[in-house]
């Protein structure tokens, strides 16, 4: 059911040319906060997606709105506590649950979805989950090619470029971004809210977080959205138009032996780079390959644009491609057909986190990989002492991410068909050591030719910042002698790092893989 617009239109009031705004303390209401020893305290602690990490800062403030984050932050640096900012929690690394973290600003109640007249734009809170924008952009019939995990906040998911299902027909999350609103900290330790759009004299700083990640240069209070083709005169057009309906299934890999997985494997990110170009009609498929250990379980998930012409005879035609030559065939589930509104209610995946410990490690594919990568993947793969939650991952890319330039968006990953993720997931802490072992190993000897990481080449194309690593900024795991900033910003690294030094100057927002540390 569409919800009413009338309920989710924003009550803006910034001015277009209104690019800094310092709101008035007086009567301000004031941001709770949460403290040691208060009973929201560990659950509060607790809501990072990788229980690995976990930080016991001081203070955790619950900013109601744009003035409480600015004030939760001024306060913050005052009293000089490291700032973390927490929006949904899915963060995969200890960018915010570390030792460091004295300050946690959880945005979490920043939640209105809205179109906001006078910049002629769609105005999504930082805070607000996946789910929540596709169900409330659906009021005016558009949406955006976000992640499929609807418990996703967008503000971590935007500012690393943002990418999901509907990627390869109209591009990255970033690619529609037209403005920021972030609260940034000068020389002086004073908390200015600063409004940044595309053509406003701060570019540089909206540029910054159309994939520069987050945490970087300050705490995302809300985004503007409206795609480049648009000027904002309707609402209806300023975003892409839902699909109306989509096919979804699921393909179950009955695997026998390593030659059965060769070819398939082989068959599969074949096909896809084959079907990579912008414009190519497979765009509207997307199938990611889910590799488990013990193989049992591994599947291909099908979504795809019910309303391009011919669709279900382009799911036969990927279905007969990648099962070319490989017994047992596929166990396929029922093809269904439902409207975006249903398919993302019930097909998508569903919020909560899943108690996981997790380590995870990315790469761009700007060509197949050979048999012998295969191989290796086969090997750590048929470890039946890995068998659980952990997967290794291909996800479809390219199509309408590689028509904009390397350097429009701070995402320079726009000329690679694929993404690999190893997704290593298990729930004991004894089981630590072990994991993480086999993550790294199988990355390094995946990658064994180009130093145990993905170095830009004419074969891999760097990391997903979204993805993060910080292994790649360690000499005993990147034996490249490539910087880690190259595998995910490549040449987009200089102008990111300016934008740092300018609306960061005292680097108060840090973390593992922050743009202002070492090359080592």
């Amino acid at each position: 059911m569409l919800l009413s617009r009338r309920r989710f239109l924003a009550a803006s009031t910034v001015g277009a040319a209104a690019t800094t705004l310092r709101l008035p303390m007086a009567g301000a209401a004031e941001p709770a906060v949460i403290g040691i020893g208060d009973p929201q305290y560990d659950t509060l602690t607790q809501r990072g997606y990788n229980r690995r990490f976990t930080a016991r800062p001081q203070r955790i403030y619950l900013p109601g709105d744009a003035e409480e984050v600015r004030t939760a932050v001024e306060r913050s640096v005052s009293d000089g506590l490291r700032i973390a900012v927490r929006a949904g929690g899915h963060g995969f690394d200890n960018f915010v649950d570390n030792e460091r973290t004295q300050s946690i600003i959880d945005i979490g109640r920043l939640g209105t979805v809205g179109w906001d007249d006078t910049q002629r734009a769609f105005s999504i809170d930082a805070g607000t989950d996946l789910g929540t924008v596709y169900e409330r952009l659906l009021a005016w019939g558009v949406t955006i090619p976000a992640g499929i995990c609807k418990g996703v906040g967008i503000g971590g998911h935007a500012t690393g470029g943002g990418y999901g299902p509907l990627s390869r027909q109209l591009g990255l999350v970033a690619d529609h971004l037209h403005g920021v609103e972030v609260v940034t900290v000068d020389q002086s330790g004073a908390a200015t809210t600063v409004l940044a759009t595309a053509d406003s004299p701060n570019a540089d700083l909206f540029w910054a977080h159309t994939g520069g990640g987050g945490g970087n240069f300050g705490v995302v209070t809300r985004f503007l959205l409206r795609s480049k083709d648009s000027d904002g005169s309707d609402p209806a057009r300023a975003l892409p138009k839902a699909p109306g309906s989509m096919f979804n299934t699921r393909l179950v890999l009955p695997f026998a032996d390593e030659t059965s997985f060769l070819r398939l494997a082989g068959n599969f990110i074949g096909f896809f780079e084959k079907h990579s170009a912008p414009g190519d009609p497979f765009n509207a498929l997307y199938a990611p390959l889910l590799l488990r250990p013990g193989i049992t379980g591994s599947e291909i998930q099908v979504l795809l644009n019910a309303d391009v012409p011919d669709a279900r005879s382009m799911f036969d035609e990927f279905v007969a491609a990648v099962w070319e030559g490989v017994t047992p065939g596929p166990i396929q589930l029922p093809l269904e057909q439902a409207s975006y509104a249903d398919t993302v209610a019930r097909v998508y995946y569903a919020k909560g986190m899943p108690g996981f410990r997790v380590k995870v490690k990315s790469a761009y594919l700007r060509k197949a990989y050979s048999t012998d990568q295969l191989r290796v993947l086969y090997r750590y793969l048929t470890d039946i002492r890995f068998v659980g939650e952990s997967q290794v991952e291909f996800l479809p890319f390219g199509g309408a991410t590689n028509a904009v330039a390397a350097d429009a968006t701070a995402v320079p990953a726009r000329d690679s068909f694929m993404k690999m993720l190893i997704h290593a997931a298990w729930r004991l802490p004894w089981d630590d050591e072990r994991y993480v072992a086999w993550a790294r190993e199988m990355y390094r000897d995946v990658y064994a030719e180009t130093g145990g990481t993905p170095v830009p080449d004419e074969s891999n194309g760097g990391s997903y910042i979204n993805y993060p690593d910080p292994d790649l900024a360690d000499a005993q795991w990147n034996t490249s002698g490539v910087p880690w900033h190259t595998f995910y910003y490549g040449a987009n690294h200089a102008r990111l790092l300016a934008a740092k030094a300018q609306w960061d100057p005292n680097t108060l927002f840090q973390h593992s893989l922050s743009l202002d540390r070492p090359d080592w």
